[in-house]
């Protein structure tokens, strides 16, 4: 069995009480088999307390109406580990924020952003991000429906769209449109059954030359959408809309997106156009523009390395989702979930910056996106949907 882990996988100590968001809360907690049979055949002291807080039925930690685990006390301690230890928790408690992906004879493990720490772990990291694997002595497993060779076609595809990420010597915008270039023409030859031409694919997007042409032709394309005002607003209004057709796991998570749309897309008192004729949809168009005019010119100004940050959050989501493609043939749906999430994400710093008072700290960026990955990473629905956008 080969382990692969990001270098930071380590870093990661739980911080339980001090934590600002509390695993043990706003979500079900689901019971492996091994530990469910193992609180029904507990004896002692707290066995019937332990199992007073257990749903068998349905696998699950009982919770509170306020969706906090029966476990968890009032000072966000684990009342089942200070009685019975480490060794009593299930493994959803154990592994997280553990995340891993698995594969025949091969296990990818990241640390999870929807995770307050490993989320501040991640995006606080100023070097670029290797990932280290090692080999295990373990039994041979065999996966129905998996092609080994098809997997290490996205494991090539995977290590040039982190290199891509990965150059320094882009613009983060054109690094960003580039994968999304990447992941289109991959999927055509994929769809095309022109597995063996993805060599051609791999080398054109790693030669220099190739890299220089498109840099320009990228930069150009991005001046014209930043000035085309309408079309941006138009474009970003309606891929934000998107997050309104996922599920939502958090009882606020629809009170944080309507105000994130009064802001970027009904316009405010502070950022509106100020000439009064033209038309309602060009004055919030007006607005959209300025306001991330004006946060593009913070960022320029200020101490936030923004592009650090878009790069740890673009390598995660390739590391984590894009290999997944081995089981559904959708890469260009890993890359959608990916760029995508991105985006929503940058939207919603903007609004951040902009609630108080332009301004924007790592830990505003922290808890933004551990929160947007709380509603996307712990519902396979939202992922699925995510990925067919």
């Amino acid at each position: 069995m080969i382990y692969t882990r990001p270098d930071y996988f380590s870093e990661f100590h739980c911080i339980a009480d001090k934590c600002p968001e509390t695993c043990c809360a706003g979500w079900q907690i689901l019971i492996d088999d091994s530990s469910l049979q193992y609180y029904k055949t507990l004896t002692g002291a707290y066995a019937d307390v332990l199992r007073s807080r257990i749903d068998f039925r349905e696998g699950c930690f009982h919770q509170d109406p306020c969706k906090r685990c029966a476990f968890l006390k009032e000072d966000n301690l684990c009342d089942m580990y200070e009685h019975l230890g480490e060794e009593s928790l299930c493994l959803t408690c154990t592994n997280y924020p553990r995340h891993i992906e698995e594969f025949e004879n091969i296990r990818e493990i990241t640390l999870s952003l929807s995770c307050p720490e490993a989320a501040h772990i991640i995006l606080s990291r100023k070097d670029p991000v290797t990932f280290c694997s090692e080999e295990a002595d373990e039994p041979e497993e065999t996966f129905e429906d998996y092609d080994p060779f098809y997997f290490s076609y996205l494991e090539d595809a995977r290590e040039v769209i982190l290199h891509l990420l990965q150059d320094r010597s882009l613009d983060i915008r054109v690094r960003y449109v580039l994968v999304w270039q990447f992941g289109q023409e991959m999927q055509d030859y994929l769809e095309n059954c022109e597995l063996f031409d993805l060599v051609d694919l791999f080398d054109r997007y790693e030669d220099p030359d190739y890299l220089d042409r498109a840099k320009a032709q990228i930069m150009s394309q991005i001046i014209s959408y930043t000035e085309d005002a309408e079309s941006a607003f138009s474009y970003s209004k309606s891929l934000f809309s998107f997050l309104y057709e996922l599920e939502f796991l958090s009882d606020d998570w629809q009170d944080y997106l309507d105000e994130c749309w009064e802001i970027l897309y009904e316009g405010n008192a502070s950022c509106r156009a100020s000439n009064g004729a033209v038309n309602q949809a060009s004055s919030r168009a007006s607005n959209y523009a300025q306001l991330h005019s004006e946060f593009r010119s913070w960022l320029t100004a200020g101490s936030l390395s923004i592009d650090t940050i878009f790069e740890q959050l673009l390598v995660y989501f390739i590391f984590t989702y894009f290999c997944g493609a081995v089981y559904d043939d959708n890469v260009l749906g890993k890359i959608h979930l990916t760029l995508n999430s991105v985006f929503y994400l940058y939207e919603m710093m903007v609004v951040r910056w902009f609630q108080n008072g332009h301004t924007l700290s790592l830990q505003d960026v922290v808890e933004i996106a551990y929160r947007y990955s709380r509603e996307l990473e712990h519902s396979d629905l939202n992922l699925e949907k995510m990925e067919g956008a």
